[in-house]
C-alpha cells in the first residue's frame, strides 16, 4: 500500500498526475480514472475524487466496493484498484446513502454512474460519450400502451433508424434510452453501413422479474396488443423480421420466446441470459440464498434436454461478460444445447462483468448479425 506522506511530490505522477495531491496544479491535471500495467499482466487503475467527506466506489457486478483512502489532510480521496485486462465497468462514488458520478470522467452513463474502462479494453464505436449531466435524446414517436394482459400502462418509443425496417425490440428500453444512447449508437451504425435500416421498440419493464421469468404472459401480449400498435404507429416496421434483443433477465425472455413463441421470434441478440433460472431459485423467504448455485443451465437446459426442440429455424448470437466467472457454465451449457437443437448460433464474449456498459458493443453487432449481416471483430 502507497504511503501516504502530505508533502509528497508528483505522489501519482506514473498515472499523468502532476504535483502535490490537493494543489491545484494536481487537480488542473486530474481526470478520468488512468491505469498503468500492473505485475500480474492486469492493470493498475486510479480513481480520484475530490472532497471532504469519506466516500468508496461501487463497481456494477465486478467487484465489491472498495474505499477511497484520503491524502493526508486535503480534499483528495483516492483508490488504486487492481483490474484484470480487458475491462469495462460501470461505477459510482458513495457517499453515506446517495450515489454520484465521477466528475471527473467525462463518460457517464445515466445522472449517478460513470463507466471506467482499461486500456486495452476493445473500442465501442458509435456509442459516443455521454456526461453524467447530458439529457440523451428521446425518440419522437410514442405508444401509449394499456396492457390488458399484463395490466398497467407503459410508454413504448419506437425509432426509425436509416428510415425503418425490422422491428429490434429492446428489452429493459429504459435502460437504452436513459442511461446508454442506443438510439445514437444504433443510427450511426446504420450510416456506416453496418447495421441495415431497423426500426428500434423500447420496451420499458414494470416487474422484471414477474415478466422475464418464463412466464407466457409477456410474450402473448407483445404479439397480440404491442405489435399491432408499432404497427399502426406510422413508423415504417417490418414485423415480419423480429429481432428481440436482451440482457441478464431480458436474455433469458428473449431465449424462452425462442421456444415457446417460435412464429413469433426467431432472431435473436442475448447477453448474459440468466440461464441460471428456475422457479425455485429465487427464494424470497431466503435472501440469502445463492441464485446461480442450481442446476447449471437452469430452465432453459432442462427444456432443451427433456423436449429435444427442433431449433433449425432460431438465429441466435450469444454474448456474455468474460469476467462472469460464475454466469459462465450457465451460460455455455444453454449455447451448447441450443446449438445441438439445430440453431444458427453466433458465440462471444465481451470485456466485461455483467453490466451493460460491456454488452453495447455486442448489442449493434448481433443485431446486425441476427439481421444477416457479417459480424465485425470483436
Amino acid at each position: 500500500m502507497r504511503p501516504v506522506t502530505a508533502d509528497m511530490e508528483n505522489a501519482f505522477a506514473e498515472f499523468g498526475m502532476p504535483g502535490k495531491p490537493g494543489t491545484g496544479e494536481f487537480w488542473a491535471a486530474a481526470g478520468a480514472p488512468a491505469s498503468v500495467p500492473a505485475d500480474d499482466g492486469g492493470w493498475m487503475t486510479l480513481f480520484l475524487r475530490r472532497g471532504a467527506e469519506a466516500a468508496s466506489i461501487g463497481f456494477e457486478s465486478w467487484s465489491d466496493s472498495v474505499p477511497l483512502r484520503r491524502w493526508g489532510d486535503t480534499d483528495c480521496w483516492y483508490a488504486e484498484v487492481r483490474m484484470p485486462a480487458r475491462l469495462r465497468v460501470t461505477y459510482q462514488f458513495l457517499v453515506g446513502d446517495a450515489a454520484y458520478a465521477d466528475p471527473l470522467n467525462p463518460v457517464g452513463a445515466g445522472a449517478d454512474r460513470s463507466i471506467a474502462a482499461t486500456p486495452d479494453a476493445p473500442a465501442q464505436p458509435h456509442w459516443p460519450v455521454i456526461g453524467a449531466a447530458d439529457v440523451l435524446p428521446l425518440p419522437r414517436t410514442r405508444i401509449r400502451w394499456a396492457s390488458e394482459r399484463l395490466g398497467g400502462r407503459r410508454t413504448v418509443r419506437v425509432h426509425p433508424a436509416g428510415g425503418g425496417g425490422p422491428v429490434v425490440l429492446l428489452l429493459d428500453g429504459d435502460d437504452w434510452l436513459y442511461l446508454h444512447p442506443a438510439m445514437t449508437a444504433f443510427d450511426s451504425a446504420v450510416a456506416c453501413g453496418e447495421l441495415p435500416p431497423v426500426t428500434l421498440v423500447f420496451l420499458p419493464a414494470k416487474d422484471r422479474a414477474a415478466e422475464f421469468t418464463c412466464r407466457p404472459e409477456l410474450w402473448e401480449a407483445v404479439r397480440d396488443e404491442l405489435l399491432p400498435l408499432v404497427r399502426d404507429s406510422g413508423v415504417p416496421a417490418d414485423l415480419d423480421r423480429l429481432v428481440v434483443a436482451g440482457q441478464s433477465l431480458g436474455g433469458l425472455s428473449a431465449m424462452y420466446a425462442a421456444l415457446e413463441f417460435p412464429d413469433l421470434v426467431s432472431r435473436v441478440a442475448c447477453q448474459s441470459g440468466s440461464f441460471w433460472w428456475t422457479p425455485a431459485a429465487i427464494d424470497p423467504a431466503d435472501p440469502s440464498a445463492d441464485p446461480l448455485g442450481g442446476p447449471v443451465g437452469g430452465a432453459v437446459a432442462a427444456r432443451l434436454r427433456e423436449q429435444r426442440p427442433d431449433l433449425s429455424g432460431l438465429r441466435i448470437a450469444f454474448d456474455v461478460g468474460e469476467h462472469e466467472k460464475r454466469m459462465l457454465p450457465h451460460c455455455e451449457l444453454a449455447e451448447a444445447l441450443t446449438e445441438q437443437a439445430g440453431a444458427t448460433v453466433r458465440i462471444s464474449r465481451s470485456a466485461s462483468g455483467h453490466d451493460r456498459a460491456g454488452w453495447r458493443h455486442a448489442l449493434l453487432r448481433d443485431v446486425a448479425w441476427a439481421l444477416g449481416a457479417q459480424p465485425g471483430a470483436g
